[in-house]
């Protein structure tokens, strides 16, 4: 069966499956593929899987410890000026413009939008064939701003037939970024579309966890590879999750992992909000009834 390799994940308060089905409304050719609840000796956590536009997604309802925010957006590529307006639209009550919908030098209708449950997208009219509807966008800011090219490379080295090429790069004048920094960048890994680009403004938002990535690995093997290459903040390290140099946070687990958790979770969820590095044996060895 075909897996997305590198799945976003939104971290919400409450509102995971709300949201879910929010999106599903809003957008074509997307459904909710999974509702499951894990049972932790706090409170109980309810994770989501949805496809939007067919690109995977899933959602977690764990608490009020992370607030998504614009530094990892969603490009919505469209097809029609029509188009960009009906998302638009819809994405729009009770959300926050960042970039008002118009006519833009490098698309004729854009606007960047970050609707009410936080997510933000650039939806775009785009020109041309294309695949993937939706794309990840790495915005680094902050401390990170002028690292875009870095990342980009320093991912296309970890993951297998990985492409990275700068598109545009800021010139003098359009300051504060400096010149010859990152405008806008392609990454390509597993065949995945992902954007990236510095700015230097004074934002108020850097990465964090509530915005992550999934790395479904096929074995311990692949897990430990992705492990060892992106953790960079030892103190960020549990449940699968870390954070690399530049802030990024990633799940590396098991492409089963909640088949895992769901085959004895009295036992398998203890054992897995104790580990920092996912260990599938020892996974396995607890679901064992």
């Amino acid at each position: 069966m075909y897996m997305q390799k590198i799945t976003p994940h939104l971290w919400f308060d409450k509102e995971a499956k709300e949201a879910a089905e929010f999106y599903v409304s809003v957008f074509d050719n997307s459904k909710i593929t999974s509702v499951t609840t894990i049972h932790n000796p706090s409170s109980d956590a309810e994770i989501v899987g949805f496809q939007i536009m067919g690109y995977d997604f899933m959602a977690i309802s764990a608490g009020p410890y992370f607030k998504i925010n614009p530094s990892i957006s969603f490009h919505v590529k469209c097809v029609t000026v029509e188009e960009v307006d009906r998302l638009w639209n819809k994405l729009s009550p009770g959300g926050m413009a960042l970039m008002e919908l118009g006519e833009y030098p490098f698309s004729k209708r854009y606007g960047w939008i970050q609707d009410r449950f936080g997510v933000s997208w650039q939806v775009i009219y785009t020109e041309g064939d294309f695949d993937q509807r939706i794309t990840p966008a790495l915005l680094f800011t902050g401390d990170v701003a002028g690292k875009t090219e870095e990342a980009i490379n320093f991912y296309a080295s970890v993951f297998q037939d990985a492409k990275a090429a700068v598109l545009q790069r800021y010139v003098a004048g359009e300051e504060p970024d400096k010149p010859g920094t990152v405008k806008y960048a392609q990454l390509i890994l597993y065949g995945q579309e992902f954007g990236a680009m510095d700015s230097a403004w004074p934002h108020e938002f850097g990465f964090n966890e509530a915005v992550s990535l999934i790395v479904n690995c096929k074995d311990q093997a692949e897990i430990d590879y992705f492990w060892e290459k992106l953790s960079a903040v030892p103190e960020a390290e549990n449940c699968g999750w870390l954070k690399d140099k530049f802030g990024v946070s990633w799940q590396i687990t098991p492409w089963n992992i909640l088949e895992l958790l769901a085959r004895n979770p009295a036992k398998t969820t203890p054992v897995m909000l104790q580990m920092k590095k996912v260990i599938i044996a020892d996974l396995e060895k607890a679901g064992e009834r």
